[in-house]
């Protein structure tokens, strides 16, 4: 595992490491300060809306060249495409014994996501892993569900990528021949025990305990499934803008799913840029220029950032209604509660102590 994974790791699951350490300190004021909190949020927030207040000539150009019944889609087809994400990522905490309520992963999938546009690597898992101690989740469990589900991500994109732009177009394969290369080596980390290597041999490098128990292969299928339908919706927003530039046909799907896929894993391997803002953009251009020009294929770049932003911030604003809601949950999730013994009534009331309520 690279450098930058690996100061990631330390910076999710080593809050309790040295007093002076740098990570520690940030994760502890992150838990203890509301205040603190808040405030990222709002900078999170600010950051997000800067992007699209900052490009808004751009941006009203781009959309005045779609169809807004075909945009609105988008949108809808973003919603859904990171409800999916959340579901897999939900479902591999649960796998790892820290089973959350839908509202309860919302606010912490959704309010921690968008520390992704604060520049810096990897700030939105450590806000997630944050986030997820409100209902008693071990901070292994919760960094450990992130990155399974971020290298998850990654590894359907590709798959998707490597699968229909061949299809799209025959030339396709002579350009993106190292997505194939990629596929087999990253899908054999999938595999549970394979996974749980990697990952205890990162936790043993932070000096942190290794994992109870590996992921289960029907937990990570799970997982998959979730994602692949993910990507699915993913590639639907991105051929509903392209097609009304470069028309309606299988063709064009495959090409605006697979050049989508692909331009997101650029994005998300290039960890210095925030939430991928810069190479997505310059690899979506790159994977439409079959079928458009530069100038139409920015347009499409430009607005499918726009809807990608759109849908963090709809997410966002259902979490933090739930927060405002349900206020701090109590957290009866809590994989590491004391477990009474069965026969405590019995003992209580040889005690003399109440008998056992029916």
């Amino acid at each position: 595992m690279d450098g930058a994974a690996q100061r990631g790791g330390r910076l999710m699951l080593d809050a309790d490491a040295a007093p002076g350490g740098y990570a520690g300190r940030v994760l502890r004021r992150l838990s203890a300060s509301p205040w603190t909190r808040a405030g990222l949020l709002a900078i999170a927030l600010g950051f997000a809306c800067y992007g699209l207040v900052s490009q808004w000539p751009q941006v009203r150009a781009a959309v005045g060249q779609l169809a807004a019944y075909d945009v609105v889609g988008a949108v809808l087809a973003v919603v859904a495409g990171l409800g999916c994400m959340m579901l897999a990522w939900r479902a591999l905490l649960t796998d790892l014994g820290s089973p959350l309520s839908l509202p309860a992963a919302i606010r912490v999938m959704f309010l921690g996501q968008l520390a992704k546009y604060v520049p810096g690597a990897l700030w939105a898992v450590a806000a997630q892993v944050s986030l997820a101690q409100d209902y008693q989740v071990p901070k292994r469990r919760s960094g450990t569900a992130s990155l399974v589900s971020m290298a998850i991500t990654l590894v359907v994109g590709l798959v998707m990528a490597a699968v229909t732009l061949p299809l799209a177009y025959a030339s396709a394969l002579r350009q993106y021949w190292w997505v194939l290369l990629c596929i087999p080596v990253i899908l054999a980390g999938l595999y549970p025990p394979i996974t749980k290597f990697g990952l205890d041999i990162v936790l043993r490098i932070i000096r942190r305990p290794e994992l109870e128990k590996p992921l289960s292969l029907s937990g990570m299928a799970r997982a998959v499934g979730w994602t692949a339908l993910g990507w699915v919706f993913y590639g639907l927003h991105a051929w509903l803008l392209v097609g009304d530039i470069a028309g309606r046909s299988l063709h064009i799907l495959l090409l605006s799913a697979g050049g989508y896929a692909l331009a997101w894993a650029v994005g998300f391997l290039l960890i210095p840029f925030p939430g991928g803002i810069g190479p997505r953009e310059i690899a979506l251009i790159a994977a439409l220029s079959p079928v458009m020009a530069r100038g139409p294929a920015l347009v499409i770049a430009l607005a499918s950032r726009v809807v990608m932003t759109i849908g963090d911030l709809v997410w966002a604003a259902l979490a933090a209604a739930l927060s405002r809601r349900a206020g701090r949950a109590p957290a009866p999730y809590a994989a590491d509660r004391v477990a009474f013994p069965a026969n405590i009534g019995e003992n209580t009331t040889k005690m003399g102590g109440p008998p056992p309520a029916a």
